[in-house]
């Protein structure tokens, strides 16, 4: 392996000034002491093994103080070889092998102080995690001021941060960056970036190479705050800045959560008549296990069991959220003495949430309620509760939007639109579902995976607010009451496993329903999604939410005189964000014929622009 060294003498001395000064980084041990770190940055066989070359400090204010020194700087970046992977910022962030992924979270870590410091210096969240991915991978992702996603704004520019070549041009780029935003980097500003990571293996060595990243920037802090779900992290930095609680932490996060919960029980009409029963919860085997045990605890939640905490078996492997909605199975750990018990499932770092329960002599097969019918129960629960508040005279009419993707079952819009809300669709992707949700005073969306939310305007919240202290009916003051807790319960940063649950079981307690009726407010249209490989994804351009092929040209007309031929039918296609691919995506009444169309329009595709079809 071979190492680059760059001396002081190749760069800037300015620019060395600018990212390389001595900085602190907070951690929630205290003080410890060192004389000298080296910290070791390892990327596979295709990238350079470097290392930067620190000197630890004790302060007197018990925070650990990092000097990287300019005259021996050694940098981790990607080495521009042929095989090197081009990594891309997404909705999930960077995602990949945690062994190449040191390089690219101290670049985002100085991506985030510099977010910060170009929102005048507001909390910035940095979260370690691969989610639903295997144990052995994992990644890094940026949460803006209000909780939500790094703004699409930023993107590109973390897409380059990440993918440059070499030192100076790392220094270059961020540099002109920081000149076009007007970042200052003179320490005249500060800047606060939180630390979180999930339980995998490899996360803590990241968080500490993201620090290292976040305090080579003048007047930037890097504050860890441990293990967390990724939902947790998006919290704090809301309410740190959003809410004006600078202190805001994880026990914030759940005494919220379970005091709102407790309102919605409290405001229960009959609840004698409305026990429903068991809930068994499975973890992947990640951060969500030791996450839900507390609120258990603070609940006095007797009627939940936690399984797959990750005690024993490996995260995310066939377990969790995404594997159960994918492969309509009962994850590892679930067998037939739990046919009949409502049962769910969180992703590894607890951001999707599934429900399901086990077929009888199905051989572990699931009937699967999914974030389509998560949305739908929501959506129904708020329009009740509007139905009881509002009047309908001339006064103040919230509106309400539902947003789904094309990937979405038919069967649910269909639904949705007969419950009277307005259904709008976004490309695929949950930061077009957060943005648009936005539009709207309560704005509800969830894709079918299992990752979705609740956003409420401001308008909404002081109107409701009046409500709860001016109502003479308490049927209406209760109403409102209720709107009030859901707002508080759900996470409005972004989609909570741990909230949605919560939302979910006061819901189902409130209407006195089983899984199975809730799973009947509609059938799923049956469906096929197929991928055809093809020479340039980017030769299928789409229009309409994802739903019309724009180019290549006569395509569209052939895939809808394909769709028409079934009852029911509906189909689309939609180049990968990732591979060179476009995926199909067909419904129809019976799964033969929705068999039949997906694998009709993937020939045609491949005709089109393909090599072959493949699943």
């Amino acid at each position: 392996m071979v190492s680059e060294f760059v001396r002081c003498t190749t760069l800037s001395k300015s620019l060395l000034n600018i990212f390389f000064s001595p900085r602190r980084v907070r951690t929630p041990e205290g003080t410890r002491e060192q004389i000298k770190s080296h910290t070791h940055f390892h990327q596979n066989n295709t990238t350079n093994h470097t290392e930067l070359e620190l000197q630890i400090q004790r302060r007197t204010n018990h925070e650990r103080t990092t000097t990287i020194t300019p005259c021996s700087i050694r940098f981790s970046f990607p080495t521009p070889t042929r095989s090197r992977i081009k990594l891309s910022y997404g909705t999930a962030g960077f995602r990949a092998d945690a062994s190449i992924l040191q390089s690219t979270v101290f670049r985002i870590g100085i991506l985030a102080a510099l977010r910060s410091l170009k929102t005048g210096g507001a909390v910035i969240g940095l979260m370690i995690t691969a989610s639903h991915n295997k144990v052995s991978d994992n990644g890094v992702k940026v949460a803006d001021p209000a909780g939500e996603m790094l703004t699409q704004d930023w993107e590109p520019f973390a897409d380059s941060v990440a993918n440059a070549p070499d030192p100076e041009s790392l220094i270059q780029l961020i540099a002109d960056f920081a000149k076009k935003e007007d970042i200052p980097l003179n320490g005249s500003k500060g800047a606060t970036v939180l630390l979180g990571r999930d339980t995998r293996p490899s996360g803590e060595s990241l968080v500490e190479a993201a620090k290292q990243g976040i305090c080579s920037v003048i007047g930037a802090v890097g504050i860890d705050i441990g293990v967390v779900t990724t939902p947790q992290l998006h919290w704090i930095v809301r309410a740190r800045n959003k809410d004006s609680k600078p202190s805001a932490s994880e026990l914030d996060y759940f005494d919220q959560v379970s005091t709102s919960f407790r309102c919605l029980i409290d405001l229960i009409p009959n609840k004698s008549q409305h026990g429903i029963g068991k809930l068994i919860v499975d973890c992947a085997n990640g951060v969500g296990g030791e996450k839900l045990q507390v609120l258990k605890q603070k609940l006095n939640w007797s009627d939940v069991e936690i399984r797959n905490s990750g005690e024993q078996g490996v995260l995310n492997e066939q377990v969790g959220a995404d594997y159960v909605q994918k492969d309509k199975v009962a994850p590892q750990g679930f067998g037939p003495p739990d046919v009949g018990v409502r049962c769910a499932s969180l992703d590894g770092d607890a951001d999707r949430l599934v429900y399901f329960t086990i077929i009888p002599n199905g051989n572990n097969r699931i009937n699967l309620v999914d974030g389509d019918k998560i949305l739908s129960l929501f959506a129904l629960f708020i329009k009740d509760q509007l139905s009881i508040l509002t009047d309908y005279t001339n006064e103040y009419q919230p509106r309400v939007g539902v947003v789904q993707t094309a990937y979405a079952n038919g069967a649910s819009t269909k639904y949705l639109n007969q419950l009277g809300l307005h259904v709008i669709f976004t490309p695929t992707g949950v930061k077009y579902l957060h943005e648009k949700a936005h539009e709207f005073d309560i704005g509800i969306y969830f894709e079918a995976n299992g990752h979705g939310t609740i956003l409420f305007s401001n308008r909404f919240l002081r109107w409701l607010e009046d409500k709860k202290s001016t109502e003479k009916s308490l049927e209406k003051q209760n109403a409102a009451m209720r709107l009030w807790a859901v707002s508080k319960l759900i996470n409005q940063a972004v989609g909570d496993a741990l909230s949605g649950l919560l939302l979910v079981e006061a819901i189902l307690q409130h209407m006195g329903w089983s899984v199975e009726k809730w799973n009947e407010l509609y059938h799923d249209l049956p469906s096929r999604q197929l991928k055809v490989k093809v020479a340039d994804r980017t030769a299928v351009v789409t229009t309409n939410a994802e739903t019309i092929v724009e180019k290549p040209p006569g395509i569209q007309e052939a895939i809808t005189a394909l769709t028409v031929k079934y009852p029911q039918g509906r189909c689309f296609v939609r180049p990968s964000g990732t591979e060179d691919v476009v995926r199909v995506y067909a419904e129809a009444r019976t799964q033969e014929a929705a068999d039949e169309l997906a694998t009709s329009v993937a020939k045609l595709v491949d005709q089109f622009l393909g090599f072959h079809v493949g699943m």
